[in-house]
């Protein structure tokens, strides 16, 4: 998703094709693109059976992609407000299901990209994948109602309605988690300026909350140290005091921020 992001600064915001490729590359660790092979059928996970046959030649999903990503990028080609168009573009990825792999993923980031394109978002931040994980069943079923149902108004209006619900949701969900970090990270500021004066730096700080853990490399890394021996010592200290729990996991140790990890699971039971 990051990668994503940063090539679309390069592009004026705009969200082309070939931005989704390098995402696809990326994800997968292949330099192919979009599928050139026909054969792909799409199953249901219980039964085996086959639900959907997305375009077959390879002709049709490029001509098909093409006209997604003017939809996608050429706001004179409709005015419904961004969040439908964003329902829209999602079902139309992946009934395209233009990679041999990963469409669901790329497809979900796309989602987050387009908030950012049309300025709802400032920076992609908000974690749909997770409605939709929860909530898979009737992602599956209502994805594949529109397909059956020809477009039919009422199936495109539950279609929409749902993804409409997974941002309200998401976004009520990262707040909390944004707002709780925010504290946390003011409180940690505040006891670690009185009781690890020499310690303290904004670099260290921020490195205890860019993930729900750290290790040595990591602050070695953030904070340019020089030798492995200092940024273990700094890690051991905030563990002594409290601000991490030390776990050790095959040949490395991980400095745990337990109250971070909390919060998420907090939010995650309660959302």
């Amino acid at each position: 998703m990051m990668g994503g992001y940063a090539r679309i600064q390069e592009t004026d915001g705009l969200i082309p094709n070939s931005v989704l490729i390098d995402m696809f590359r990326l994800l997968k660790g292949r330099e192919d693109g979009f599928r050139v092979t026909p054969g792909t059928a799409l199953k249901h996970d219980r039964t085996g059976s086959i639900v959907y046959v997305p375009p077959q030649d390879a002709r049709d999903i490029v001509a098909q992609m093409t006209a997604l990503e003017r939809f996608v990028n050429d706001d004179t080609v409709s005015d419904l407000d961004p969040l439908i168009k964003m329902a829209l573009i999602h079902h139309q990825f992946e009934s395209i299901h233009p990679f041999p792999d990963g469409n669901g993923r790329i497809g979900r980031i796309l989602n987050v990209l387009y908030l950012t394109r049309t300025g709802l978002l400032d920076i992609p931040v908000l974690y749909l994948a997770r409605h939709v994980t929860r909530h898979k069943a009737d992602y599956c079923r209502l994805l594949q109602a529109v397909r059956d149902s020809g477009g039919v108004h009422g199936a495109w209006q539950d279609w929409v309605i749902y993804m409409l619900e997974g941002v309200a949701e998401t976004a009520v969900n990262t707040l909390r988690i944004v707002e709780g970090i925010r504290d946390q990270m003011a409180r940690a500021k505040h006891r670690m300026r009185a009781e690890l004066p020499r310690l303290y730096s904004q670099e260290l700080l921020n490195n205890l909350f860019r993930h729900p853990y750290t290790r040595i490399e990591y602050v070695q890394r953030d904070l340019g140290l020089k030798a492995r021996q200092t940024a273990a010592k700094y890690l051991d200290t905030l563990t002594e005091h409290g601000f991490v729990v030390k776990q050790r996991a095959g040949k490395h140790n991980y400095y745990i921020n337990t109250e971070l990890v909390r919060l998420f699971l907090e939010v995650s039971e309660e959302g």
